[in-house]
């Protein structure tokens, strides 16, 4: 929840930061995708941690970065410290998914891996929320800086809770033993296979283009293209998280127990988000309310399937390369996030408060909708996993 939480804050903050450091489109474009290149650019060493080392001892190595990263933000003078602590952040969280992957996997069978992943998911999404309507009001109420010394006792609290409960498995579990010449010879199988590509790259484009929207241009075009004011911007934001949080256990059961297939539910969400961010298109400024809200809740809700990737990589490969595996597409990912956030503010080119009305912000729609049909082509060919089929 956290992680996600941290990643979404940019866009709530823009306007306060735009006041007192002055920020450019494409500094603000800087500052909010920092975190993504940051945790894309360690996910191959955590996961080597993580099938070295176990779960405990990763999380106490990123928990320094973590809380580096937010005292740094809250503290920060220029726009330079302010991109080395999303930085640090961006560490410092990558990995919180993968942990919980990796327990999940030790604790429950195969055939519940995508339902409980969802429901993991759908609780972090949380974080997507409280980083919209509530950012809002509590930074409006003390400040964005104080609000970060509040999220780093917060941070503080969780990770320590964290080193004291969790359990790497039940009793008499034994992880699989990895030497460390074998994590390179993993690494390079696995970056021989097409499966991998296609399922990063269908990764990077989904997770990529839903966390551009949450995390800086929805709301450039809500508030410059539509003329909504902040709080009904930070609204449709918050529709759109509730729409990804609704949606990630209700496709993991979808796949575990309806379809038993981890394509079919994710092929259908892929077209869905390209389908839904075509929309915006045909808006203009007199758009009903209703309308926005509808469509960025259901741009959440064909974004959230996309977290049965994760699973359907961990089925196409032998247990010792699980982490690996779920890391490696999470580097996708999260690299995704950070190059389709700056692509769209390439693709837009001027200032977001210059581009008055809804036709300066079509390349933002363009782009997107283009690039999920692509990695729709790319993912048909992968082969669904036959996991769930002898599971039953």
């Amino acid at each position: 929840m956290l992680s996600i939480f941290f990643r979404s804050t940019v866009a709530v903050l823009s306007p306060a930061l735009i006041n007192d450091f002055g920020m450019t489109s494409a500094q603000l474009g800087d500052l909010s995708a920092a975190f993504f290149y940051a945790f894309a650019l360690v996910q191959i060493p955590v996961g080597m941690a993580l099938d070295r080392f176990g779960v405990r001892v990763t999380m106490c190595l990123l928990c320094a970065p973590s809380i580096g990263g937010l005292l740094l933000f809250a503290m920060g003078q220029t726009v330079d410290q302010l991109i080395i602590a999303r930085i640090l952040l961006g560490i410092g969280m990558s990995g919180n998914l993968m942990t919980v992957l990796m327990l999940l996997a030790a604790w429950y069978p195969v055939d519940r891996f995508a339902i409980l992943s969802g429901t993991v998911v759908s609780i972090g999404a949380i974080g997507n929320l409280l980083a919209a309507t509530p950012l809002t009001y509590l930074h409006l109420s003390i400040g964005w800086r104080n609000s970060f010394l509040v999220f780093t006792l917060i941070d503080a609290a969780v990770i320590a809770a964290f080193l004291i409960f969790a359990l790497e498995g039940p009793h008499g579990f034994r992880p699989a033993a990895v030497r460390p010449r074998n994590l390179v010879k993993n690494l390079v199988g696995l970056l021989r296979m097409y499966s991998y590509w296609a399922i990063s790259m269908a990764s990077f484009v989904r997770y990529g283009y839903l966390a551009a929207l949450q995390s800086l241009w929805a709301a450039p075009f809500l508030i410059y293209g539509l003329g909504m004011g902040e709080i009904a911007a930070s609204n449709a934001i918050f529709i759109m998280g509730v729409g990804y949080m609704i949606g990630l256990p209700i496709s993991g059961s979808l796949s575990d127990l309806v379809f038993r297939s981890r394509k079919k539910v994710v092929l259908w969400s892929l077209a869905g988000f390209a389908l839904m961010a075509l929309m915006p298109l045909s808006w203009s400024q007199s758009v009903g309310l209703w309308l926005v809200f509808a469509t960025f809740f259901a741009m959440g809700l064909a974004a959230a399937p996309g977290q049965i990737l994760y699973a359907h990589m961990k089925e196409l490969i032998p247990e010792s390369m699980m982490a690996q595996a779920m890391t490696a597409v999470n580097l996708f990912t999260m690299l995704g996030a950070g190059v389709m956030t700056n692509l769209l503010g390439l693709f837009l080119g001027s200032e977001p408060s210059q581009l008055l009305g809804t036709d300066g912000f079509r390349p933002l729609w363009y782009v997107g909708a283009a690039s999920l049909a692509i990695v729709l082509g790319l993912y048909s060919f992968v082969p669904d996993s036959r996991v769930l089929r002898r599971s039953r």
